[in-house]
């Protein structure tokens, strides 16, 4: 075989296919930069406006809330327009020009607290309505049989945005500091929506407003065992993994004395762990099924995080336990983000996606805010350790609602329900579907 041949071999199909190469070209770029404002945003409020734990918890509310709050609203709005690809360029714009704010008012020598929470507001508010489109985008690029492996390539660009943007992030901050480091931010979501403008997808058919077009997404939840289930589940993760990601840069600063080039070195690196549970999942599915996989996913991403609170000591075992932390939770949120993510992609009608995505939004991003101003409440309380002590543990208590579900004996995706006449919940879909256990 010829090199080029070998190289052409190499490639995984999907990235043959122009307009899906083009689609994961641009959410690649893109999630790099949003891991670049997950370490400059905190920073910039630690390091250039001294935040204590309240203001952090406050900061963290403001870009999460609109989960909460628009969810399901931008679903339905979502599933009732014909071009969700516009729409997805529009926010990339939008959410731009946002992050570019905020160098140039601290240049301007004008950054306040108050800025910081409307960007992080106005950013939150902008992805809500970028991700329940993606979720109709995404499946107009690819077919059924292919969900695991798109994705798969999707969330393994987002397992490499781990390893690349908190280095860099800690980089850039500690080169030009941290509300400049934003900027390369900014050109992400250009580089983003520059891609998308570039593709040009058959969406499904918008569905007309009808009587309960509103609810059908979160009525369609609630009758599926499994979709009731895995709910809770990252309800629970959501919760306490943002009560801890709250106070985590704070305490990593402050309590454990590392520099912000440090600590994105040791998060980088760590983030490794994301490749191999991107490269290790369909492997792991086909050997144990879907189902299985989803529990192992839910088990191997809390656990490990359980080393962070524990670190103390010499620099060198304080450094090890961060990395062998974010290595095994990295492993674990891929696995369970791949193997949940097509097995709800499999379940869901395309008419109510959108709807869907937006309902379940609303029921486990939207413990996030609800995390971060717990983190935030007893950061100040009763310390920072503490604190990280509860979420962790806090955090592991999501495999409760999956183990006695029916989702560990779900081998194989099943066949998408039938479409539910005018956008109304079907009896069928969760009665002939393994969810209905």
């Amino acid at each position: 075989m010829t090199a080029s041949g070998r190289l052409s071999a190499a490639v995984p199909d999907l990235l043959r296919k122009r307009s899906f190469r083009r689609y994961w070209t641009g959410q690649s770029i893109s999630l790099v930069g949003d891991q670049l404002s997950q370490i400059a945003l905190p920073l910039v409020a630690v390091l250039a406006l001294h935040a204590d734990a309240a203001q952090m918890g406050w900061l963290a509310t403001a870009q999460l809330m609109p989960a909460l709050l628009l969810s399901l609203p931008a679903g339905a709005w979502a599933d009732g327009r014909a071009h969700r690809r516009r729409v997805m360029i529009a926010t990339d714009l939008a959410r731009a020009l946002l992050v570019a704010s905020v160098p140039i008012a601290y240049v301007l020598d004008a950054l306040t607290f108050t800025q910081l929470y409307a960007v992080a507001l106005g950013i939150g508010a902008l992805t809500v309505l970028f991700d329940v489109c993606n979720t109709i985008l995404f499946v107009s690029l690819i077919s059924a049989e292919r969900y695991i492996e798109g994705n798969s390539l999707v969330n393994g660009s987002r397992a490499m945005s781990f390893v690349a943007g908190p280095s860099a992030g800690g980089l850039l901050v500690q080169l030009f500091t941290a509300p400049l480091a934003l900027l390369a931010d900014a050109v992400t979501y250009l580089a983003s929506a520059c891609c998308l403008a570039r593709i040009t997808p058959v969406e499904p058919s918008a569905v007309p407003p009808s009587k309960g077009h509103f609810t059908a997404g979160l009525r369609w939840i609630l009758r599926s065992r499994v979709m009731r289930a895995t709910f809770a589940g990252s309800a629970t993760v959501q919760f306490f993994n943002f009560t801890f990601h709250t106070l985590f840069v704070l305490y990593a600063t402050t309590e454990l004395g590392l520099s912000a080039g440090v600590l994105g070195s040791v998060l980088g690196v760590g983030a490794i762990g994301g490749l191999v549970g991107a490269a290790l999942t369909g492997r792991l599915v086909r050997r144990v099924g879907i189902g299985p996989a989803v529990i192992v996913g839910f088990a191997a991403f809390p656990v490990p995080l359980l080393l962070v609170p524990l670190a103390d000591g010499p620099d060198p075992l304080v450094l090890s336990l961060l990395f062998l932390a974010e290595f095994g939770s990295c492993v674990g949120a891929m696995i369970v983000d791949i193997s949940l993510g097509s097995l709800q992609t499999a379940l869901i009608p395309h008419s109510l996606r959108a709807r869907v995505n937006g309902a379940y939004r609303t029921l486990t991003h939207g413990m996030r805010p609800l995390g971060a101003l717990a983190g935030g409440a007893l950061g100040t309380t009763i310390g920072l350790r503490p604190t990280l002590w509860i979420a962790t543990a806090g955090a592991v208590m999501c495999l409760v609602w999956v183990l006695p579900s029916p989702v560990p004996h779900i081998r194989e995706l099943p066949n998408t329900p039938p479409e539910p006449a005018h956008g109304a919940p079907s009896a069928s879909a969760s009665a002939s579907s393994p969810s209905s256990g």
